[in-house]
């Protein structure tokens, strides 16, 4: 078999990273040895996977394919050395759990003091995503468990998961901005006059997901929370957030709440997990994130 691991890791890094020197850097390796990996595979194969015609090489269709049917390999091995990893003490060498931005990791804390505590060796990786790139880290990068996703599951026997609840979606704007004296009842005519403050879709390969937002209205986006809150309160925008996120800044008067005619109101939230490489890990994160009274209480 003339394609290896190493080549598909090369295009997944390469897709991720946007140029050879990028790629190279996360992989420890130097641009010319992934060259010359990727020319010699287009050499055995007599396939053509880059096209260097431009100032940037860019993946051709056979290319765009190797790579995402390199990923379902690549996701397949991890599983396979985790499986095998498990096989002596039943403990995964690594856990990831991929979260949704709206997901206050706080709630997380007392989680990982008492998970630490019980003196296993399972590194813990959390990262950060939105909308539906939530979904894309377990159906694409092997993410053992995502917690806060929301909007249907994509449905596959390789993963299940549990409704938490919903989310309330409330719309606000600064006390200075233009819709914080308008009349209750704000329309989309009204709304598409100002510019909204989106959060972008993490997701890369998934097809993304947009709420709340109409296509005539201008926007400024940003990749979290956190600088979207920035925004409203400079009254540069204006915008729907998680009831539990803005709440601080309605109590503190710093941020407004208007009701609008038509939008979504509530967004459902999931929890969902990896089935095949049930670790201890795996199984302790997911059944004390399901006990827990706090994250109950947050999806009411």
């Amino acid at each position: 078999m003339r394609i290896n691991l190493d080549v598909l890791l090369i295009l997944d890094a390469l897709d991720k990273y946007g140029t050879f020197a990028a790629a190279a850097e996360s992989l420890f390796k130097t641009p010319a040895a992934l060259s010359y990996m990727i020319q010699k595979l287009e050499s055995d194969l007599s396939i053509e996977l880059l096209d260097r015609s431009g100032h940037r090489a860019k993946f051709t269709d056979t290319g765009r394919m190797m790579l995402e049917k390199g990923r379902l390999l690549l996701n397949a091995a991890k599983d396979l050395e985790k499986q095998a990893q498990q096989l002596s003490s039943g403990w995964e060498k690594e856990l990831a759990i991929a979260l949704d931005e709206s997901f206050p990791f706080s709630a997380l804390l007392p989680h990982i003091e008492a998970f630490y505590g019980l003196n296993k060796q399972t590194r813990l990786n959390f990262t950060h995503h939105t909308l539906a790139g939530s979904w894309e880290e377990l159906t694409h990068n092997g993410a053992d468990i995502i917690l806060g996703a929301i909007n249907e599951p994509p449905t596959s026997a390789a993963w299940s998961y549990r409704m938490l609840g919903t989310l309330d979606n409330v719309f606000v704007v600064s006390p200075n901005h233009p819709l914080a004296d308008a009349q209750e009842g704000l329309s989309n005519e009204q709304l598409c006059l100002h510019r909204a403050v989106v959060i972008s879709d993490s997701a890369r390969h998934c097809h993304p997901l947009q709420t709340n937002l109409m296509d005539e209205q201008p926007q400024i986006r940003v990749d979290d929370f956190h600088s979207k809150v920035k925004l409203l309160l400079a009254g540069l925008g204006c915008g729907f957030l998680p009831r539990h996120i803005v709440s601080p800044w309605l109590a503190s008067g710093e941020l407004v709440e208007k009701t609008v005619i038509s939008f979504r109101q509530k967004d459902v939230a999931y929890i969902a997990w990896r089935n095949g490489s049930d670790g201890l890990a795996q199984r302790w994160w997911r059944e004390t994130l399901l006990a827990s009274a706090e994250i109950a209480h947050l999806y009411q």
